[in-house]
């Protein structure tokens, strides 16, 4: 029989609290993005450069994931959780504190390695702690504060204390203490998959000890998924990386007017993290990412011609990302986690995410800031550009997972996370 029992509160208080830890991460992540053009003259830096330190810390991000966030169904979520949070904060303050290139990528790349921890395994989290039909709801919340403080916020909160603080370092230096403040949190609140009343027959059927880390490539959609999240982080990160410097070198945009611009991006992922997780829960998780991913890629194609009209290019850069990112939550976290069993939630998280983001995190930025520096800071725009159209093909052959989906149609369930909770 399936297991109704659960707690409501707990469940609306992890959300909030790994949300703020996301946004955190984003936060802590992007801020480097438009403050990059006043650190080029500090520390005489280039495009390449650029895209060499964003790559550096996903390629950390991604091995990181791979690795920790399987190790995190055993050793527990909150000692990943809190430790991981606690580190990235001081290595943002260490940002603030780096005097050359070396000792700039030495400090993201570790960054890299704790955020990377955080993500799974709040993506694991989240769904266990999840009523079934707020699964893609509350993944969506989770994740869409990433790109909500860390492209949305960001910019603006950068540009905007720059001119209160004496310099971009201080600016790295004030976001130690939020993640001080919820690391306390999480760690008094924040429950072990075996103390959640929902999970106890899952835990029981599927133990994490007996699961293998390889066993998650059986699955057909997470191979997919981890294809499709490839060319979706390609967009996203190519997109947060170089419009900043896009802007105001190529269509000469000045620093406050180009934190504005590039705000669209984090507030459009925003809303389409809310929105289109929450449409897959009614219509079906395939056709909502498919839909989302060619309005997305339509935009982008649009703002590669936008002459620099401040509303166009906000709202452009807005709907491209509510397209782009809003398929992020599903693919990286409810399509996986509905795929494969409940002992192997986050590896799976973890092994979507870290090939994901090894490329489209690691690999794509410095290929973007290699095309920045030798041909034009407006070739990675059709990196990105490819990138949404490789998503779209992958997405195209998923499975279809939405529990409603899957019991109007009657036919075989995925064998995930919903399959999991029933005996």
């Amino acid at each position: 029989m399936k297991t109704e029992q659960y707690d409501i509160g707990h469940e609306r208080r992890t959300v909030l609290l790994l949300s703020l830890g996301f946004g955190l991460v984003g936060l802590d992540r992007w801020i480097i993005s438009p403050l990059f053009p006043s650190m080029m003259k500090d520390m005489g830096l280039n495009y390449q450069d650029l895209g060499n330190i964003i790559g550096a810390l996903g390629l950390a991000w991604g091995v990181s994931a791979l690795i920790i966030g399987g190790l995190s169904d055993k050793l527990g979520r909150k000692k990943v959780l809190v430790g991981s949070i606690i580190l990235f904060s001081l290595c943002s303050l260490l940002t603030g504190l780096a005097s050359g290139l070396f000792s700039l990528i030495l400090v993201r790349v570790i960054m890299g390695i704790t955020e990377g921890a955080f993500g799974p395994t709040a993506v694991a989290a989240t769904a266990e702690s999840s009523r079934p039909k707020r699964r893609g709801l509350n993944m969506g919340i989770q994740q869409s504060t990433f790109a909500l403080f860390g492209i949305g916020l960001g910019p603006i909160i950068a540009t905007q204390l720059l001119q209160v603080v004496p310099s971009w370092h201080w600016v790295f230096g004030i976001m130690l203490i939020p993640g001080l403040v919820l690391a306390y949190f999480i760690f008094k609140t924040i429950r072990e998959p075996r103390d959640l009343p929902t999970f106890e027959s899952a835990v029981a059927t599927t133990s994490a000890e007996k699961a293998r880390w390889v066993d998650v490539f059986r699955y057909r959609n997470v191979r997919l998924a981890m294809l499709a999240l490839c060319g979706a982080m390609t967009c996203i990160f190519v997109l947060s990386a170089m419009v900043p410097s896009y802007l105001t070198d190529f269509r000469g945009i000045e620093m406050t007017s180009m934190g504005i611009i590039t705000s669209g991006i984090g507030l459009g992922a925003f809303a389409g993290q809310l929105a289109i997780p929450a449409l897959s829960d009614r219509f079906g998780r395939k056709p909502v990412v498919i839909a989302a991913l060619l309005l997305a890629a339509a935009l982008l194609l649009v703002f590669i011609f936008q002459g620099p009209f401040m509303p166009v290019l906000f709202l452009l850069l807005f709907f491209i990302a509510f397209g782009a990112n809003g398929c992020l939550a599903l693919l990286a976290g409810t399509i996986t986690v509905e795929s494969v069993p409940a002992g192997s939630l986050a590896a799976a998280a973890g092994t979507v995410i870290g090939v994901a983001e090894i490329f489209g995190g690691g690999v794509a930025p410095s290929l973007a800031g290699f095309l920045a520096q030798n041909y034009g800071i407006a070739y990675p725009l059709y990196l990105a550009l490819a990138g949404l159209l490789l998503c779209v093909v992958a997405a195209a052959f998923l499975r279809e997972t939405a529990p409603n989906k899957l019991k109007q149609a009657g036919g075989e369930q995925v064998p995930g996370l919903e399959s999991a909770l029933e005996s």
